[in-house]
């Protein structure tokens, strides 16, 4: 172990953009655990959805000269000036989920237009490539970007499916404003056989619209992302919420810290690390009498990544 990670000296600074739904909280403890584990200071704020705060944030960790940097999601425009500062101080960078305008910086991501090309391909085989669907997306957030990608590609390669609405918000109660718009639009398309939300806010958000219609027989609902919450939201009787495509964001919060520690120490990290998705089934949940995360994980191992970004004196990350 490095003298400095010996002695407890290490202090890297989270800066995220969001820090509220079952998604940000569980990457939050996994980064906390992971810090622990590897005797370093993990120093957290949050813009919580405000863009100008999370750039104050970041101006802030710069001139404190934290060890290391984790930018967790935001917007590039009001980011990237406060990240080349951190470059050109040479505070090491980890960019997750968000463009951080400079190779200076590691880019840590989901496989995001795999996540969605899992999710989608559970809607393909349920609908038989054709129907009416309920798209859920709001622009300017990387990985939502970056699904939307594949589903435009979708649309063109199953002309079948026809995108009847595109609806979304992402605010402090995007659950519950999305079932909302949600309601609307299936109402307004009583032919609507699936949603597509590819974010798990937006999905509890469509799996409660479609069940407050009483149309859960008629209407399915494909996201992405998962948590404890969303496995009781997919499981329960009568869910319209059939399939989400996901990483452990516990664990993709764990790769951050690792990354940025090993930036800490002077070790190379590569330029870009993905952490890949698995499908999970409604079915799969139900069939395993799966009812948490850790249950999850022991049923996909692959959800866990040691050794993306392992860390060589921490044998145990």
């Amino acid at each position: 172990m490095p003298p400095k990670f010996a002695s407890g000296e290490v202090r890297i600074a989270l800066v995220r953009q969001l820090s509220s739904g079952d998604y940000f909280e569980q990457w939050l403890a996994g980064a906390q655990a992971e810090a622990k584990a590897l005797n370093v200071t993990l120093e957290v704020s949050s813009g919580d959805g405000n863009n100008d705060k999370q750039a104050l944030n970041l101006e802030q960790a710069v001139n404190q000269k934290a060890d290391a940097i984790i930018v967790d999601h935001g917007f590039a425009q009001t980011v990237q000036p406060a990240i080349r500062k951190a470059a050109d101080a040479g505070i090491p960078l980890v960019a997750f989920d968000v463009d951080p305008g400079t190779d200076k910086a590691v880019v840590l991501s989901q496989d995001d237009h795999r996540i969605a090309e899992q999710a989608l391909g559970a809607l393909k085989a349920d609908t038989g490539g054709a129907g009416e669907v309920v798209y859920v997306y709001v622009a300017g957030f990387a990985p939502l970007d970056r699904r939307n990608e594949t589903w435009t590609q979708f649309k063109k390669d199953n002309p079948g499916i026809e995108q009847v609405a595109q609806i979304g918000v992402v605010n402090s109660s995007t659950a519950s404003a999305v079932a909302d718009q949600a309601k609307a639009a299936l109402q307004a398309n009583p032919g609507v056989k699936a949603i597509f939300a590819p974010y798990d806010e937006f999905a509890k958000g469509a799996a409660l619209a479609v069940k407050e219609l009483g149309l859960q027989d008629k209407v399915k609902v494909y996201g992405a992302d998962v948590s404890t919450a969303d496995i009781a939201v997919m499981t329960e009787p009568g869910s319209p919420w059939v399939a989400t495509a996901a990483t452990d964001p516990s664990n993709v919060g764990r790769v951050a810290v690792r990354a940025a520690a090993l930036l800490a120490a002077g070790q190379d990290v590569a330029a870009e690390l993905k952490v890949p998705p698995a499908l999970i089934t409604q079915k799969q949940l139900r069939d395993g009498r799966i009812a948490n995360m850790e249950q999850l994980n022991q049923a996909i191992p692959a959800l866990r990544t040691p050794d993306v970004a392992r860390v060589p004196w921490a044998p145990s990350s």
